[in-house]
């Protein structure tokens, strides 16, 4: 084992279509240096949720395997994401009175207490628990109210909620892959930490994720969380779309779209074509690209003219005054940004994956920014435990008593971190 100042943190994204694995040095500055990555083709999942354990199971141990052996280590422990269209999020509010008129950390604590006490289903379970603000004597806007002089304490706050199933089967998943779950995020709020600026997060930002199976959606403003939500359309659709429209092939389609896809006919030149492989043996077909683009745009303008929709219904498209940043695979599609910007009537970018270090040039692509966003959140973590030396293991091959503990004792430490899970990702 070589001892060294650094964190080795694993961040792992399982994604309707893809599988992505990154790891990243963390020294005590909380500085991220990129210097493993390995992806796969996700075949167990379907709009975000485990719909095969065994095929999920393959699909993570080749991404974890293959950025293992890039960084030189042994992957055992990961910060997973989750995502899919049951998830759900909410805002509450909690008031208490304030024992010995100075707010302490256990006032903190029994106020979001107090917010969390909502009526949730029993198949249901509180992941988050992310504070907008607190309020001390009807005194607004307060971002740590510790210390502090009163008598009445108050909070807004943002809860997001999962179904305990599909947790489950992810960390069920990940430990027949021989790995832990050092904590589970929810997917658009890591990508944030990946993509957004802080002026961003303080003007008011909407963040959408358009993944293969789901777009999720966050929208911030003063730098805490607004609203969440998962839409489940995404990319995987332009590609059956596409395979339909030019009978061809399910993984030909999705070449198709990445080498050739546009959304905006317009950007097409009337002169391009390409060259579409065939089924049955049939020689390939030579197709204008405007076909293409044809089938393309009116899909992502329904995907779009879907998230604006639960914008608006949020009540919150007037706070995003700084527009909205697309992320994901998805929105590297040609002219993705353009279409966009006619749907939501607002400035719209692309956000890729910053302030990292390491192998930039290879994680510089929107569809790492979930994966990425985990890396950050877990750096985060561990800099509150106040790592100072941390043991790397090598590539060598350990035994069956070292692999990680068995489902059941993993399923009982998820319930127990169900109920501590981080307040503070934003």
């Amino acid at each position: 084992m070589e001892k060294t100042d650094t964190a080795l943190i694993v961040g792992l994204d399982i994604g309707t279509t893809k599988v992505c694995a990154v790891v990243g040095e963390v020294d005590t500055d909380g500085q991220v240096k990129i210097v493993g990555i390995g992806d796969s083709e996700s075949k167990g999942l379907r709009k975000g949720m485990v719909v095969n354990i065994e095929d999920t199971v393959k699909s993570i141990q080749q991404a974890v395997t293959t950025a293992g052996q890039m960084a030189g280590c042994d992957i055992r422990s990961v910060y997973v994401g989750i995502a899919g269209s049951h998830i759900m999020g909410i805002n509450s509010h909690g008031v208490i009175a304030i024992q010995g008129n100075e707010v302490t950390t256990h006032d903190v604590d029994r106020v979001l207490d107090a917010a969390r006490a909502v009526a949730i289903p029993s198949d249901r379970e509180v992941i988050h628990t992310l504070p907008q603000e607190y309020i001390v004597d009807n005194q607004r806007g307060i971002v740590d109210p510790i210390g502090m002089a009163g008598v009445r304490l108050e909070v807004n706050v943002h809860i997001v909620t999962a179904a305990v199933s599909s947790a489950q089967n992810i960390v069920r998943s990940c430990n027949r892959a021989g790995l832990d779950v050092a904590d589970i995020a929810l997917e658009s709020l890591a990508s944030a930490k990946a993509v957004l600026t802080d002026e961003e997060r303080e003007i008011g930002v909407a963040l959408v994720d358009i993944g293969g199976g789901t777009s999720d959606i966050a929208i911030f403003e003063n730098n805490a969380i607004k609203h969440t939500a998962v839409v489940p359309l995404g990319g995987s659709m332009l590609t059956s779309d596409i395979a339909f429209g030019l009978r061809t092939p399910n993984k030909s389609a999705e070449k198709i779209k990445v080498k050739y896809g546009c959304v905006l006919r317009d950007l097409v030149q009337s002169d391009e074509a390409l060259e579409v492989p065939s089924v049955g043996g049939r020689p390939p077909q030579k197709l204008r690209r405007q076909v293409l683009a044809d089938i393309c745009e009116p899909r992502m303008e329904e995907i779009l003219n879907y998230v604006n929709k639960t914008i608006v219904a949020s009540g919150c498209k007037d706070r995003i005054r700084a527009g909205v940043v697309l992320t994901g695979g998805t929105s590297l599609i040609e002219g993705c940004q353009q279409l966009a910007e006619q749907v939501f009537d607002i400035p719209c970018r692309i956000g890729y994956p910053r302030n990292i270090g390491g192998l930039t040039d290879v994680v510089d692509n929107p569809k790492f920014a979930t994966a990425v966003g985990l890396l950050r959140y877990g750096a985060e973590q561990e800099l509150r435990r106040g790592f100072t030396m941390i043991e790397r293991p090598t590539l060598s091959t350990e035994s069956e008593e070292e692999q990680p503990s068995g489902e059941g004792s993993l399923f009982s430490r998820l319930l127990t971190r169900m109920k501590r899970w981080f307040m503070d990702i934003t």
